[in-house]
């Protein structure tokens, strides 16, 4: 089934982070099955798997980017138009809030009985191990530099959108299981700095998500909500420069 660009991006995006905001609430919410079972495994793996279903359902839509920082690193390599941008953008932001407003209604009775809200909000967005703002950047950066690299290097032609005048580049559906093995060694190697959001709108929608939700003492962080959002911005542009420059 052929759904339109940014429906399917809005799809793909939203069951990432459904499966990937699940998994966390699974680990750190209080009385779940999953609670504190070797919980980084656990949430690399499924975050992994997430990015498969999501690449999986929306390749042949869409290119399945799923992620502004893949979007932009794309359209800086001249491999997408920069006319799309914004829509892409706009709808994956709008499904990561959805992904994650299901998430957070699958283990609602859990969120009930989770008293600690830093546990809470970790379900939602990621914060840093030890908080420094130029080091926080600069490995949200280097992490989705690493995959936005290798989506472009995995990533072929395969879809013409109507009215662009550059040839779309995404992810076929047998391409989401590499992308997804990219996704799971980035957790495992580099992601527990930060919680490796790699991902602008992974990281904002569900903040936002979180911020209007009715419970007491939130803490959102949004003084350091800007890390998760530059540093892939940065990452993803400078993967594009360099593919760029590798391909003159």
């Amino acid at each position: 089934m052929i759904l339109p660009p940014l429906l399917a991006e809005f799809i793909g995006t939203a069951l990432l982070l459904l499966l990937g905001a699940g998994v966390v609430a699974n680990v750190n919410l209080k009385q779940t099955i999953a609670n504190n079972q070797n919980p980084w495994m656990l949430i690399t793996t499924a975050w992994a798997f997430a990015v498969f279903v999501g690449v999986f359902v929306s390749a042949q839509s869409s290119g399945a980017h799923l992620n502004p920082a893949v979007t932009l690193g794309l359209a800086v390599a001249g491999k997408f138009s920069w006319s799309l941008l914004p829509g892409y953008l706009l709808a994956q932001l709008l499904g990561a809030m959805c992904g994650s407003f299901l998430a957070y209604l699958a283990y609602i009775d859990h969120y009930r009985a989770t008293k600690d809200e830093l546990a809470v909000k970790s379900t939602f967005c990621t914060g840093p191990a030890i908080r420094n703002f130029k080091n926080n950047l600069f490995a949200e950066g280097i992490g989705t530099f690493v995959l936005v690299f290798a989506a472009l290097m995995i990533a072929s032609p395969n879809i013409n959108i109507e009215g662009s005048q550059v040839t779309q580049f995404g992810l076929g559906a047998l391409d989401a299981l590499p992308i997804a093995l990219v996704v799971w060694v980035i957790g495992l190697s580099l992601g527990g700095n930060t919680g490796y959001a790699i991902n602008p709108a992974r990281d904002l929608g569900p903040r936002l998500v979180y911020q209007l939700l009715p419970r007491k003492n939130k803490q959102a962080d949004w003084s350091y909500s800007w890390v998760p959002i530059l540093g892939p911005f940065i990452g993803g542009a400078a993967a594009g420069g360099v593919y760029l420059l590798l391909a003159l």
